[in-house]
Formats: structure tokens, sequence, C-alpha cells
């Protein structure tokens, strides 16, 4: 059976695909190595979005793949519940001396939508542990991304999620940080600060003693790189801190050397109570996911029995054992090549290249911020999303894998990109950018 020429592509429902349109004229990845794809007609095509802002070590990874032949041939599968398995332990060890200092423990997921479910259970148990069980709300914000499943919906503020499918109650909102006087940021905007504010405004609509966790991303990455103005998130810390409220980062994006840096929590010098994590945890290879605590979250649980189990929540793979072969030689790799410096060495390399196009045609904004990117297009009138999606289609002709959110270009290359990779994005994008319709 030859794999590389389907003869259906029906029976797979993709998600967050236009199928119809897919299926006409398909774009098959037959195999990936570096900083490339090659295509089932055999043309290799440059990754300019690390995957899907997962792939951060780049592609078939020596180390990685070796760890993951390696363990499947030894130990296959492992229950977590009321078992364990070594590597479980030491990956988790390993999370934790790389994260904030302030971090002690490490909840196994496999994806960043359980991760971000998981942190929101947590941050409503603890209270609960706490003799707080009045507090049940959940504060989000507008354009943010937390996953697919319904806690991640509801405090996300993506208006096709919600309106599709519903939210739960007892869930409120920021507003979005994306201002127009912060048009073509180079990093952090100088405007906006303020915008924490409103979570003060929040508190005193609910009452304060009500709200259980505020949940932000650092920088919102998949609707459109949304980048936190200067001083912003420590406000929410410290409103967040006055009120007894649990502050949780989604570093689903950021986290693992995206900016730059191990999390954002780190790039910031902001200490979240919980930090949401997947993606490049294990570079893509294996889906897995990871939600950092506090020693004081976790010991809060830490009581009666101990018999008994503290929580009860969990899923059949966490800390499956080749997913965490896969994570510790994906924390291996970044550390033996240096890749979170490299980043940040490069970033204003690519930060250059970004700014250089906004001459072009269409373009009303470009932001950056660490290794990745984003240009926002003028929508066709009546037409929002398809001049963006006619230029993602244009890269992709061209060599080039981009993503698009609404009319907005995303980028996040794999940390291992060089500056001949930078100069071959900006060359391809001019030309595409220049012209569309």
């Amino acid at each position: 059976m030859n794999v590389h020429q389907p003869n259906d592509l029906s029976a797979f429902w993709m998600p967050f695909t236009a199928n119809r349109q897919f299926k006409s004229a398909p774009r098959m990845f037959v195999s990936a190595e570096g900083m490339h794809y090659r295509t089932q007609d055999g043309r290799e095509v440059l990754d300019g979005t690390a995957g899907l802002w997962c792939c951060n070590a780049g592609h078939k990874r020596p180390k990685i793949v070796e760890a993951v032949q390696s363990q499947v041939a030894e130990l296959d599968y492992a229950p977590a519940f009321q078992m364990g398995h070594p590597k479980a332990f030491e990956l988790a060890n390993r999370l934790i001396q790389m994260a904030p200092e302030h971090m002690g423990h490490v909840f196994y997921t496999n994806s960043g939508s359980e991760s971000v479910e998981t942190a929101l259970k947590i941050a409503l148990a603890y209270h609960r542990a706490r003799g707080e069980g009045q507090r049940t709300r959940l504060i989000g914000r507008e354009r943010g991304y937390h996953g697919v499943n319904f806690g991640g919906i509801s405090v996300g503020g993506i208006v096709n999620n919600r309106r599709t499918f519903g939210t739960l109650p007892g869930v409120d909102h920021l507003p979005h940080t994306h201002l127009k006087e912060n048009g073509f940021s180079r990093g952090q905007p100088e405007h906006g600060a303020h915008l924490a504010d409103e979570l003060e405004r929040i508190c005193a609509l609910h009452g304060p003693e009500t709200i259980a966790a505020v949940i932000v991303e650092p920088m919102a990455g998949s609707t459109g790189v949304l980048l936190p103005p200067k001083g912003y998130l420590e406000r929410l810390r410290e409103i967040t801190s006055k009120h007894g409220i649990l502050l949780i980062f989604d570093e689903v994006i950021t986290g693992f050397g995206r900016l730059g840096a191990s999390f954002a929590a780190e790039y910031f010098g902001v200490k979240p109570d919980l930090m949401v994590t997947a993606k490049g945890l294990t570079n893509g290879v294996i889906p897995m996911g990871a939600v950092f605590t506090t020693p004081e979250i976790h010991d809060a649980f830490m009581h009666g029995p101990e018999h008994l189990i503290e929580l009860f929540h969990g899923y059949t793979y966490s800390g499956n054992p080749i997913a965490a072969a896969a994570g510790l030689a994906t924390l291996e790799t970044y550390r033996e090549e240096g890749l979170f410096e490299r980043a940040a060495e490069l970033a204003p390399y690519w930060e250059d290249m970004l700014h250089g196009l906004r001459d072009l045609p269409h373009v009303i904004d470009i932001r950056n911020m660490g290794l990745i990117g984003a240009i926002e297009l003028e929508p066709i009138e009546g037409a929002p999303t398809q001049r963006a999606f006619q230029a993602f289609l244009r890269a992709f002709d061209e060599g080039l894998l981009i993503r698009t959110t609404g009319d907005i270009i995303a980028m996040s290359p794999p940390l291992i990109i060089e500056k001949s990779h930078i100069d071959r994005i900006g060359e391809v994008l001019r030309g595409v950018l220049r012209d569309l319709d």
C-alpha cells in the first residue's frame, strides 16, 4: 500500500481546515528534515511555522528519533494511575530544573487543550481544598486561544469557537491588548498597560472572592501575535496577588525557546502560579503537555489519609513512556545546541526582515517578538480572510509554509533557522505580497 498516494480523501474529516478546498487540490507532505518539508510531488518547502508552532528543534532530529525508536522497543506503555515508569519522573525533574525557580511540580497531559483544562481544574480544586470553594469564576481574555475543549473555548476569546459550541457559565473576559497606536511595534508595545486594570472592574462587578483564576497567553499567538504592552503582565500579577486570584500563563506557544528564553515567564520576569505547556515539549513528535504548579498549590492537596487519591483528574496517556523519552531527547537537543540562546541572537535579524516588508501593498501592521512574527493585511471588502489565504497558497507554491489566522500571516520558524533561511522567507513574502489582489 502506497500511503504517499491515497486514492480517497473523503474519510478523513480534517481539523481547522477548509476540507472541500483542500481535497480539490491537496497539499501533502511526505517527509521532513531540518528546516524543510518534502511534498508528494518532490518539492522542498521551507518550514516558516515550526509545523504548527511545535517543531522548535526542526525535523527528523537524530537524538529524538533514536529515543523514540529505543523506547517503543523497551516499554511501549505503562499505566499512569497508581503506577509509574522512570522516564516520566526524570522528565519532570528536568522540566522543573529549567522552569522559573518558584515552580515545583508537573502534571502531564497530551496536548495544549488538555493542559488548559487541567490548569483550570487544578485552580478550582485548589481554592476548594483551602476552604474557598466559592471561588468558581474564571477570567480569560478577548482574542485569547486556549485550545478547543469546553473550558478552553469558554475562557478563550475566539468568536467562532464560542458561538458554534456554546460556553461554560461563570466566565468573564479582559479586553485584548491589540491597540492601533502600537502599529508596527518592534517587540513589546509602549501603550496599553492600563488594560490590565480592567481586572479591577471585573473584580468589583463579581466580587474578587468569587474569582478562582485569570488565564492569559503572555503573547497571544494563534489569533495573530498580539503582544503584551510594557508593564501589562506585571500589573496583572499585582492585581491577582492582591485579591488571592491565581494567575495562569498559557505557554503552549511561548514555552521552550520561542522568545529566546525557556519560558515567557522568564522572558518577562513575571511569576504565574501555573504554566500551561505542550507543543515544543516533545518537538511535536509525540503528543504531550505539562502543567507546572508551585509547591504551594501542589501541597494544598497533600492532606488526609495517604492511601486516598488527592486529585481526581488525569489521562490514560499522562506521562506516556514514548512521549517522556521524546521529551527528554528534545530538552537535550535544545541544551546541546543552545537553541534558546540562538533564538535570542537571531531575533533582531528576524525583526529587521519582517519590518522590511512594511512598504508592500495591503500591509497594515507588522509585529514581532523573539522568533515570532505577524504581518497583518487589509481585508478584501466583503471577503474577510481571503487575502491572507491567497498569500498562504501562493507562498506554498513558492516553497514556503506560513500560517494564516483571519487576515494575518503568522510565522514561527524552527529555532535552528539560519540567516539564509530568514532571507529566503523575506524574499518569498515580498514576491507574494507584492502581487496580491
